[in-house]
C-alpha cells in the first residue's frame, strides 16, 4: 500500500504537470518508440544555461575557498573559453575536448565553455593515472585536453600525442583560463547555434571487460535528465509550501563527489541552474572540513557516498558544528546499512537522509528514496523517478518479469545515453530489444514499486561510488613478469560498501611479497583500484571444468578470511 508520503509526492507531482504548471509533459519520438518528455525543457544544454543565468544574474553560484562566482560572471567567462576554443584552438563542432581536472571553478566554467564552442565535453576520471588517461583519451578521438597542473603532468609522463592546455587553478578565474583564451579573438565570434540532436558529453564507466568505456549522450538526454531532478526538486518545494516551511537563503550544496561523475554532473552542478543553487566545491573529502562548510556557507544539501554522511555523525567534533540549516543528506553509489539510515535520522540535527540509483549510462536518473519511506525500506533504492523512468526487471532474454521476482533491473527514458563511442557491441549488448538499458544490477520490484537491489550481474565492485572492473586490475597484476595466475575481487567494507581484493599466485622462484606488489599496481592503477589486501596463493589457482579460474570459490574463502582477519 502507498505511503502517506508516496500519496502526497504524488499529488504535488500531479499539480507541478498540471496545464500551467511549471513542468509541462508531452511524448517525443525517438527510435521509433515514444518516450515521455518535459516538453517546456530547453532542447540543449547551452540555450538551458543561457537562460537561467540570466535569472539569476548575480547570486552567488560558484564557491572554492575563497573564490566566488556569480551565475552571470559564469555565463560571461564560459562565453569566453568558448570563443578562445573556436578562435584559437579550432574546436568544432561534434569534437571530443577532454576535461581532467578537480573540482574547481574552472572545471565548471570549462565545462560550459566546451558545450558552448559545440565541442562534447568528455569528462577524464581525475584520479586516473597517466596510462589510463591516455587510453580514455585514445578511445573517444578526443582532440584537445583541458587539464590542471597534476593531470597535464600525469600525461606528459605517459607519453600522450594530444595538445594539452594546462590551467594554474589555484589563480582567480580570469588568470586560470587565460591559457584557453585565443589573442586578439573577437569578443562577436558567433558560436554554434544546437539542437538535442548535438553530441553534449562522454563519461566513462567501468564493465566487466576491463578498459573504462565512454558513455555518449546528446544534448536532449542530458537535458531531460537534468529537467527530471528539477521536477522532484519543484515536488518536494510544494509540499514544504504546503507544510509551512519556507527560508529566505539560497539553496546551497556541498559538492564532496567528483565532478567528472553523473551524481555531482548532473543532479547537483547542472540542475543548480534551474533552482538557483549555490555550489560549494570541495577538491578533497574530510569530514570536518565538511561540517565546518556546512556550518559557514549555510549548505541546505549534502551529497555524497554514503560513507561522507556517516563519517561527520560519528565524527568526535560533531557537536562543535551548527548543521541545521542542511535538510537533506543525500547518497549514492553504494547502499547504506539500515542502521546508518536510522542514525543519520536521529542524529544530524534534523537533516534526514536520503537515496538515489541512477547510473552513467541513465544520466543519473533512475530511483530516489526518502524521508519516512527510507526509513521504512532503507534497503530500497525507492520507486522510479517521475515523469521520464520507465523501470522493468527483465530475464536474460529481455522479458519482464513478475513483480516480486529477481532479475535484471533495467530502465528506459529520453535521458539515457547513446552508446558507447566505438563499441557498437558493448552498446547493442547493453540494451533490451525494446530498448531497455541493462543496468547489470539484480533485483526486484515489491507490491508499491520500491526497487530492492540484491546483487550484480557484472564482475565489477563498486567502491565507494567509484566503479572498478576486475578484469582491469587482473590485466596490471598480470604486467608483473612473477604473476602466474590471479582473482580480484569485493570484499565487504563498512564504510566504502567494497574494498578491493585479490589472491595472486607468483612464480615458485619469486621474492615479491604483498607489499612490493601493492607498490608496483600503484603505479599503474588509481589508487581507488588498488587492492586493499593481496593473498599469495601457495599454488596454482583453483579452476573450473572449462579451466577458467574457478573466482566463486576463491571469492567466497577469502571473504570468510578477511572477515576473521578484521574481527581479530
Amino acid at each position: 500500500m502507498p505511503s502517506a508520503l508516496d500519496l502526497r509526492i504524488d499529488a504535488a507531482y500531479q499539480a507541478i504537470t498540471a496545464a500551467g504548471g511549471p513542468i509541462q509533459l508531452g511524448t517525443i519520438d525517438s527510435d521509433g518508440r515514444s518516450f515521455p518528455y518535459i516538453s517546456n525543457a530547453p532542447d540543449n544544454l547551452v540555450d538551458y544555461v543561457a537562460f537561467f543565468c540570466a535569472q539569476h544574474g548575480d547570486a552567488t553560484f560558484l564557491v572554492e575557498g575563497d573564490k566566488r562566482l556569480s551565475f552571470a560572471e559564469l555565463y560571461a567567462t564560459a562565453r569566453q573559453v568558448a570563443i578562445g576554443l573556436v578562435d584559437g584552438h579550432g574546436v568544432q563542432r561534434g569534437d571530443r575536448v577532454g576535461l581532467a581536472m578537480r573540482n574547481a571553478n574552472a572545471w565548471c566554467v570549462a565545462y560550459i565553455g566546451i558545450l558552448m564552442a559545440g565541442g562534447c565535453a568528455t569528462l577524464l576520471n581525475g584520479w586516473w593515472q597517466g596510462g589510463e588517461l591516455v587510453a580514455a583519451i585514445d578511445e573517444t578521438e578526443v582532440s584537445l585536453v583541458i587539464a590542471d597542473s597534476p593531470r597535464a603532468a600525469r600525461l606528459a609522463e605517459a607519453g600522450h600525442k594530444v595538445p594539452v592546455i594546462e590551467l594554474d587553478i589555484s589563480l582567480d578565474i580570469d588568470q586560470a583560463i587565460s591559457p584557453l583564451l585565443a589573442a586578439g579573438a573577437n569578443p562577436d565570434t558567433a558560436l554554434p547555434k544546437l539542437t538535442g540532436d548535438d553530441l553534449a558529453t562522454i563519461l566513462f564507466t567501468s564493465g566487466s571487460t576491463g578498459q573504462s568505456k565512454g558513455a555518449y549522450s546528446r544534448h536532449r538526454a542530458v537535458t531531460q535528465g537534468t529537467f527530471n531532478y528539477v521536477a522532484q526538486s519543484v515536488s518536494m518545494a510544494y509540499l514544504m509550501a504546503q507544510d509551512g516551511i519556507t527560508s529566505d537563503l539560497q539553496p546551497a550544496t556541498l559538492i564532496c563527489t567528483p565532478l567528472f561523475h553523473v551524481t555531482a554532473e548532473v543532479p547537483v552542478f547542472l540542475q543548480s541552474f534551474a533552482i538557483g543553487r549555490k555550489l560549494v566545491l570541495m577538491p578533497k573529502w574530510d569530514a570536518e572540513e565538511a561540517m565546518r562548510l556546512i556550518e559557514q556557507e549555510k549548505i541546505s544539501y549534502f551529497v555524497g557516498v554514503p560513507l561522507m554522511s556517516y563519517e561527520m555523525l560519528v565524527h568526535p567534533n560533531r557537536s562543535k558544528y551548527d548543521l541545521s540549516t542542511c535538510a537533506s543528506y543525500a547518497a549514492g553509489g553504494a547502499p547504506r546499512p539500515p542502521e546508518h539510515v536510522k542514525r543519520i535520522a536521529d542524529g544530524m540535527g534534523g537533516g534526514q537522509p536520503l537515496l538515489g540509483y541512477g547510473l552513467t549510462e541513465t544520466n543519473g536518473v533512475g530511483c530516489g528514496n526518502l524521508g519516512d519511506n527510507y526509513l521504512e525500506k532503507p534497503l530500497s533504492t525507492g520507486p522510479a523517478s517521475k515523469p521520464l523512468v520507465d523501470l522493468a526487471i527483465m530475464d536474460d532474454a529481455g522479458d519482464a518479469l513478475p513483480q516480486g521476482q529477481i532479475g535484471e533491473v533495467c530502465i528506459r527514458s529520453i535521458a539515457n545515453f547513446e552508446g558507447y563511442w566505438n563499441r557498437p557491441d558493448a552498446t547493442r549488448d547493453a540494451f533490451t530489444k525494446d530498448h531497455y538499458f541493462r543496468t547489470g544490477d539484480l533485483g526486484y520490484l515489491d507490491e508499491d514499486g520500491y526497487l530492492f537491489i540484491v546483487d550484480r550481474k557484472k564482475d565489477i565492485i563498486i567502491r565507494g561510488g567509484e566503479n572498478i572492473s576486475c578484469q582491469e586490475v587482473e590485466a596490471a597484476i598480470y604486467e608483473h613478469p612473477d604473476a602466474k595466475e590471479c582473482a580480484v575481487f569485493g570484499l565487504p567494507d563498512e564504510r566504502l560498501g567494497e574494498v578491493v581484493g585479490a589472491v595472486v599466485w607468483m612464480t615458485p622462484d619469486s621474492r615479491v611479497d604483498a607489499e612490493a606488489l601493492t607498490a608496483f599496481l600503484s603505479e599503474r592503477l588509481a589508487a581507488f583500484k588498488v587492492p586493499l589486501k593481496i593473498w599469495l596463493a601457495p599454488s596454482a589457482l583453483p579452476k573450473l571444468g572449462s579451466e577458467k579460474i574457478d573466482k566463486v570459490s576463491l571469492r567466497n574463502f577469502y571473504r570468510g578470511q578477511y572477515a576473521l582477519e578484521t574481527a581479530a
